[in-house]
């Protein structure tokens, strides 16, 4: 657990008033974030914190934070300046209009997800029964959103890790969704019972040699095992996932996968090589491919 020393606070903050300590806050980040990200934060701890909009904050000019606010937003910047990601700090982040709990435990989750799962809805129509499993749920944030989504889907998930699903299984009595989680480690050989009209994974994908891509609040916070693969076997969980789906879809299911933007033809080849059919990848708002859709 993270304690901060109470004594490093300045006497003087208890008695700033918010738009002044707005000021503070700024300059004790300047040197490692640019402006436009600091003021993001400070926005997104006032809104989580005290309720109040970016509007509030040039209404209430006058607004006092009191002593315990003081040190907490102290609190704050000290473990911005360790560059953790604000969604841990604040332990929550939204992903597709949802409140998620996320902490160092699972990955938070990231606009380019919200398309994949964009996706999925326009394959499926809103009143869908269709069986869904999530490998690699982490949060919970695909099958969680899938659930409120398509409320007639039966929706199911999985992770290697006890921790990422005591998480998932928070994201889902938060949100009031209804999905069977497991444990379950896809690269052994114990197969799954049950068949499902849709498997979908973001599963890790990011390769040792792009670590230097990373920026410092992914690499030193995110658990790497959920990021990281071999540069020798960058497919290796796609391969797998490829395989369980072979057995474990029903006919004329559908394999969605969010990939590494620089291994979409790998990805689709080795999909094609596997016999799905109209194997498609698609590209996110940034112009990467970014996720791949299968038949079987």
């Amino acid at each position: 657990m993270y304690k901060f020393d109470v004594s490093k606070v300045p006497i003087y903050l208890e008695y700033m008033k918010l738009n002044k300590f707005r000021t503070f806050f700024t300059k004790e980040l300047t040197f490692l974030y640019p402006k436009k990200e600091i003021d993001a934060f400070f926005f997104r701890i006032i809104e989580d914190q005290l309720q109040l909009t970016t509007t509030d904050l040039f209404t209430q000019e006058d607004y006092e934070l009191s002593t315990d606010m003081h040190t907490k937003f102290s609190f704050f910047i000290d473990r911005l300046k360790k560059e953790e990601p604000i969604q841990y700090i604040l332990g929550s982040t939204e992903f597709y209009g949802y409140t998620f709990e996320v902490n160092p435990n699972v990955l938070i989750p990231r606009p380019e997800t919200e398309e994949l799962v964009t996706w999925i809805k326009e394959s499926l129509p809103v009143d869908s029964t269709a069986s869904i499993l999530d490998i690699g749920t982490g949060s919970g944030c695909i099958p969680v959103t899938l659930k409120k989504e398509i409320p007639s889907a039966e929706v199911f998930a999985l992770d290697i890790s006890d921790k990422a699903i005591e998480t998932a299984t928070i994201n889902a009595k938060k949100n009031n969704a209804d999905v069977s989680f497991l444990q379950h480690d896809i690269l052994s050989e114990k197969e799954l019972e049950n068949t499902f009209d849709i498997i979908v994974s973001n599963p890790p994908y990011v390769r040792n040699l792009e670590k230097k891509e990373i920026k410092a609040n992914v690499l030193n916070n995110e658990p790497h095992l959920a990021l990281f693969v071999s540069d020798d076997n960058p497919l290796i969980f796609y391969k797998r996932i490829a395989d369980i789906a072979k057995k474990n879809l029903n006919s004329n299911g559908f394999l969605f996968f969010e990939i590494n933007q620089y291994l979409g033809n790998e990805t689709k080849e080795m999909l094609i090589q596997k016999g799905f059919t109209s194997v498609l990848v698609k590209q996110d708002l940034f112009g990467n491919d970014r996720m791949i859709k299968a038949n079987l």
